[in-house]
């Protein structure tokens, strides 16, 4: 009977959903919006380790999604973008203190340039003795507003310096704002970088794409208990998948898994709204005019769900 249970349950916690959360600064006060207090910080850090989280690189979910290897539920990705030095000062000696590794995507001009805000190319070395550092770009664009070529030089401006001053090429790429389109994502892709992320809420599973990987903000008020709630809906999206020159959403299309007839749409500026799938389709016509420059466009079923920005060029 025993091992029947053990059988019945260990799907659940071997195929599961990890999740992948980003920061940007700690303990800095004058920029409250991308701020996470180190008291925030220690409480979601200890309901992580009192809850079973096992926090985990980036190359150890890198490593099980390319090799067809368990995604586990209990699995927490931590990252950082923009390399400001408050993570070097605040946020660091507390990852330390609870051996929790990280992946840190750098802002390479305002390094390069010295920015007083954001880490020293000594720094970065230092942060790299305790977790992993990937690549945020050079010039921190709008990338949706560049043509192909401005992003192909830009990455390659900013691949350039990180090897050289990192000792190894970047292996993994975070988008400047969380915000890419078609074009973005071709361009990025020519440089074979490991992973890809964004910065659309969601979770990871072992049929994540390993150049789309959602990550979810946490900044402000302890909410990691709620975020790791959210469940992967499996989408493909259809349309849109970039801001529309009409400057209108007419049709939200998309797959998703088969077994969902009903859920809910979200577009900033609008409320919550039913729409309907058949046979793992959403196929349905709207008259939406995007009333924000840089907009989400959500689908939930319950605790899963999926979403992607639309900027404006």
């Amino acid at each position: 009977m025993y091992r029947w249970t053990l059988l019945l349950f260990l799907p659940l916690f071997v195929w599961g959903e990890a999740h992948i959360f980003v920061y940007h600064r700690f303990g800095d006060e004058k920029h409250a919006s991308t701020n996470t207090s180190i008291e925030v910080l220690r409480s979601e850090f200890e309901y992580l380790k009192q809850n079973g989280y096992e926090v985990i690189s980036l190359h150890t979910l890198n490593d099980a999604i390319k090799n067809d290897k368990p995604v586990k539920e209990n699995w927490v990705v931590l990252t950082i973008d923009d390399s400001y030095k408050s993570f070097y000062q605040n946020g660091l000696p507390l990852f330390k203190e609870y051996g929790y590794p990280f992946t840190l995507f750098v802002y390479v001009e305002a390094t390069e340039r010295r920015y007083g805000d954001f880490m020293s190319w000594a720094q970065l070395l230092e942060a790299q003795r305790h977790g992993e550092i990937g690549l945020h770009s050079y010039g921190h664009h709008h990338m949706v507003s560049l043509s192909k070529k401005e992003i192909l030089q830009d990455t390659k401006k900013a691949y350039d310096a990180f090897e050289k001053h990192l000792g190894a090429a970047p292996r993994y790429f975070a988008y400047p704002y969380g915000e890419y389109d078609p074009k973005v994502r071709d361009a990025v892709e020519t440089f074979d970088f490991d992973l890809i992320l964004n910065q659309n809420s969601g979770a990871v599973d072992g049929d994540s794409d390993p150049y789309d990987l959602d990550r979810t903000a946490l900044t402000g008020e302890d909410l990691i208990r709620q975020k790791l709630r959210i469940k992967t809906l499996t989408t493909t999206w259809l349309s849109p998948k970039a801001w529309p020159k009409s400057g209108k959403i007419k049709k939200i299309h998309a797959t998703i898994p088969t077994d969902i007839t009903d859920l809910e749409y979200y577009l900033s500026g609008y409320g919550w709204q039913p729409i309907k799938a058949m046979n793992g389709v959403v196929d349905e016509s709207v008259d939406l005019p995007i009333k924000l420059k840089r907009s989400r466009l959500f689908l939930r079923q319950k605790e899963r769900q999926s979403s992607i920005i639309l900027v404006k060029e």
